[in-house]
């Protein structure tokens, strides 16, 4: 509007008005429908190019529009592949018809095709920068659902196999009139359904704090595989723990990642082992690395071939994390083995 009044050399000044406002309203909806914008904005550029031409008056010029440029912008940002490409098309074919219409030199119409094509390159950086952003934050938020899923499956599946053997022990005992064992049958229920509950708190309340997951893995170490010896007493699967060697100063993160190789192993033990009475649990700290060994007495066969499942890629991803190798198979005689090698330091990079 300002200029339309101030202009003395502008022609068409009704049609200036106009043609500006109906400009300046593609703005509002250039992001949501980029293409129309285009269309509307160059399209219209183009009708006055060539209906100058055809009436044969001065060609009409609104230094305003000069903002379509952002329209330009907006298509490469928010418009989808075949509506760049017909935009484009759009775009080059009013900048053609402009400089043919009123042709201004080489060197203004090379800088004008390089003023349209400017916004186009910069819509295209802002949109794959966004892409890769939103691609980053996603595999963060998929890591972190893996680390919690890969938690909660260690937490709850052992305390919940312990649940599961020690009530069917105790419907046994029920049964054959044995209440006392029955009774030692629901404590040790009641203390793995208490450890489970308690463990499952801690996680919530970290995630609630803000903290993330990093406390969650530091809450077990090397210290708590001994608890997993008195986890079933004397009855049913007997679990026995080793430790020998160094064991001090180790790393939180690979005192977390034996307690949790230790705990999935048992609890694979208890549920994949046929006829097993034991489980050797061996944690041996050497200089460079520390090396964690389960194994059971059960018997070969095809109940014993354990597919890889989520327990056993879950313990490889936590060793290999921090560098270290797992292996996992029959044992030589009986039973299943589980061989954990962890480094001691973090590897240099």
């Amino acid at each position: 509007m300002a200029e339309v009044v101030v202009r003395d050399d502008m022609v068409w000044r009704p049609m200036g008005v106009v043609f500006g406002l109906t400009l300046a309203f593609t703005m509002l909806w250039r992001r949501v429908r980029p293409l129309a914008a285009v269309v509307l904005g160059f399209g219209g550029l183009m009708v006055v190019d060539l209906a100058a031409v055809f009436v044969g008056g001065e060609p009409f010029s609104l230094y305003a529009g000069m903002f379509v440029v952002v329209l330009v912008y907006s298509l490469f940002r928010w418009g989808t592949s075949q509506q760049t490409a017909i935009g484009l098309a759009i775009v080059l074919l009013e900048w053609l018809v402009a400089v043919t219409t009123d042709f201004p030199g080489v060197a203004d119409a090379s800088g004008g095709l390089v003023v349209l094509l400017f916004p186009a390159a910069l819509g295209v950086l802002v949109r794959y920068r966004r892409i890769v952003r939103t691609q980053r934050f996603e595999r963060i938020r998929f890591h972190e659902r893996e680390m919690l899923a890969r938690e909660l499956h260690d937490t709850v599946a052992h305390h919940v196999s312990a649940i599961a053997i020690q009530a069917q022990a105790g419907r046994f005992l029920a049964s054959s009139r044995d209440l006392d064992g029955a009774a030692r049958a629901l404590e040790v229920i009641e203390g793995e359904a208490s450890r489970t509950l308690a463990e499952m708190r801690s996680m919530v309340g970290s995630l609630r704090r803000g903290n993330g997951t990093p406390e969650v893995f530091a809450q077990r170490g090397v210290a708590d595989i001994e608890g997993l010896a008195t986890a079933e007493g004397d009855q049913g699967l007997r679990i026995d723990v080793e430790q020998c060697g160094d064991l001090d100063d180790l790393r939180p993160s690979v005192e977390a990642a034996l307690y949790r190789v230790a705990q999935e192993s048992i609890t694979n033990a208890k549920r994949h082992a046929r006829h097993a009475t034991r489980v050797h649990v061996l944690v041996d700290g050497g200089t460079d690395t520390v090396r964690l060994s389960v194994s059971d007495d059960g018997e070969h066969g095809l109940s014993n071939s354990r597919v890889p499942g989520y327990g056993l890629v879950g313990m490889a991803e936590r060793v290999t994390l921090l560098g270290g190798t797992l292996e996992a198979g029959p044992g030589p005689d009986h039973g299943w083995t589980v061989h954990a090698v962890i480094p001691r330091r973090e590897a240099l990079t």
